[in-house]
C-alpha cells in the first residue's frame, strides 16, 4: 500500500489505491440514503439506507476522499472478511456527494445499536456478571483478530461496539477503523496519541512510542464501565480537556473498586480489569492471555450487578452526555499520511464525578438516619 501523499498547487493528490472493486456509480442508483443518522464515527457520518431492490436496511459511511480514508477502508475490509465480531463492509462507492468527492461505504445494519445504550437499559431488569463476561469474550475475539493481523483498533470504546439485533443474545461487533494502524513492530512502534480521553492508556498521553497494548488498557477499561456503570477514571473539573487530574489518576493507575458498586463483582473479574490496567504495557496482559483467562473461560457469576449510578435517569443521562462530548471532541489525525503529535481535549465537565458524589452523599444521609432511628 502507498502512503506517501502528494501535494501539487495545495491539492493533495491521492495515492493509495484500493486493492478490491468498487462502484462508480450514484449510490442513489441501489440505495434511498435517508437523512437519518445512525452514528458520527472520528471519520464521518453513518446514514441509514435501504436497497432499491431488496428493501434490506444498511448503514452508510461517507467520507472525504484522501489516503487517510482509503487506509481506513483498507484496513476494516481486510479485518471483517474473516471474523464475525467486526462490522461487515459490503460495498464501496467512489463517487461525488455534496459536492465533494467521496468514499461511500455500504456496510451492514447494526438494528442492535451501542453496547452503552443495551447494559443502561437492563440496568434494572438483572443485568449479570455472566451477561458482561459475555460481552467482553466477544470484544476479545475482535481484538484478537486484528492482533494476529498485526492492526491496533487504538479507538475501542463502548460507542464503537454494536448489537446485530435487538435480541439478548445478539453478537456484538467492532467498528469505526479511523484510528486503526497496521504493521507496528518492536523497532518501529507507533507514535501519535489517537484516543478518546476515558479510554487513553497511560503511554498514549505521555506521547511515548506505544504498541497493540494501547487496546488492553482500553478493554479493561470497558470491563470496568461493564460491571459498574461508569469508567475507572475521570475528570473532577470542568476544565474542557483531559485534566491534569484525570492524566495523573490515568499514568498512576490510580482506580478504585468501591465497596458500595463492586461488593457483588467477583474478585476474578477485578483480577481481570487489574491485569488490563497495569501502567506497564510491557506487565499487560496480553490479548491470548485473555481468551484462556478463566473469568471468560469458567461458570461466571449469574448474580446481578449493582448499576445503580444508571438506574437514575438523570445521572445515566448525563454519563452518555459526558461520553458523547468527549467523543466529539476527537479530532482526526495524520493530515498527511504520517504520524503526527496533536493535543486532544477531553470531557467538557465531570458530570460523573459530581453525579457519583451526589449519589454518595445521599447513601450516607439515609444511612445517619436510619442509625439515629
Amino acid at each position: 500500500m502507498t502512503t506517501n501523499a502528494n501535494t501539487t498547487q495545495g491539492i493533495r493528490r491521492i495515492t493509495i489505491k484500493f486493492p478490491f472493486p468498487t462502484h462508480k456509480n450514484a449510490i442513489t442508483d441501489d440505495y434511498i440514503v435517508s437523512g437519518d443518522v445512525l452514528g458520527v464515527g472520528v471519520s464521518g457520518k453513518v446514514y441509514r439506507i435501504q436497497s432499491r431492490r431488496s428493501g434490506q436496511k444498511y448503514a452508510l459511511k461517507i467520507l472525504t476522499d484522501s489516503d487517510l480514508s482509503r487506509r481506513e477502508v483498507i484496513l476494516h475490509k481486510k479485518a471483517c472478511e474473516d471474523c464475525e465480531y467486526i462490522v461487515k463492509i459490503l460495498h464501496v462507492y467512489q463517487n461525488m456527494f455534496l459536492k465533494h468527492k467521496s468514499i461511500l461505504i455500504v456496510m451492514e445494519y447494526m438494528e442492535g445499536g451501542e453496547l452503552f445504550s443495551r447494559i443502561t437499559s437492563r440496568s434494572k431488569s438483572g443485568y449479570t456478571e455472566r451477561d458482561a463476561a459475555r460481552i467482553i469474550a466477544m470484544i476479545v475475539q475482535a481484538v484478537a483478530h486484528l492482533h494476529c493481523m498485526d492492526i491496533a483498533h487504538r479507538d475501542l470504546k463502548l460507542e464503537n461496539l454494536l448489537f446485530a439485533t435487538k435480541e439478548d443474545d445478539s453478537i456484538l461487533k467492532l467498528s469505526d477503523f479511523g484510528f486503526a494502524k497496521e504493521g507496528n513492530n518492536e523497532d518501529l512502534p507507533y507514535k501519535t496519541p489517537c484516543f478518546t480521553p476515558y479510554y487513553v492508556a497511560p503511554e498514549v498521553i505521555s506521547k511515548m512510542r506505544y504498541d497493540k497494548a494501547c487496546d488492553i488498557w482500553s478493554m479493561g477499561v470497558i470491563l470496568y464501565i461493564l460491571l459498574c456503570g461508569f469508567p475507572p477514571f475521570y475528570s473532577k473539573s470542568d476544565e474542557a480537556r483531559l485534566s491534569d487530574d484525570m492524566a495523573r489518576k490515568i499514568k498512576a493507575g490510580d482506580y478504585q473498586f468501591d465497596q458500595k458498586e463492586w461488593g457483588s463483582v467477583s474478585d476474578e473479574a477485578k483480577s481481570t480489569i487489574q491485569q488490563m490496567l497495569k501502567v506497564n504495557p510491557a506487565e499487560r496482559i496480553t490479548i491470548d492471555k485473555i481468551r484462556d483467562c478463566s473469568w471468560l473461560t469458567g461458570l461466571t457469576s449469574d448474580r446481578p450487578i449493582n448499576l445503580n449510578l444508571l438506574q437514575d435517569v438523570d445521572a445515566r443521562n448525563q454519563i452518555e452526555s459526558e461520553f458523547t462530548n468527549a467523543n466529539n471532541l476527537q479530532r482526526r489525525l495524520d493530515q498527511d499520511g504520517s504520524d503526527g503529535v496533536m493535543t486532544v481535549r477531553g470531557p467538557e465537565a465531570s458530570r460523573i464525578s459530581k453525579k457519583r458524589a451526589a449519589q454518595k452523599r445521599r447513601l450516607e444521609a439515609e444511612q445517619q438516619r436510619t442509625t439515629t432511628d
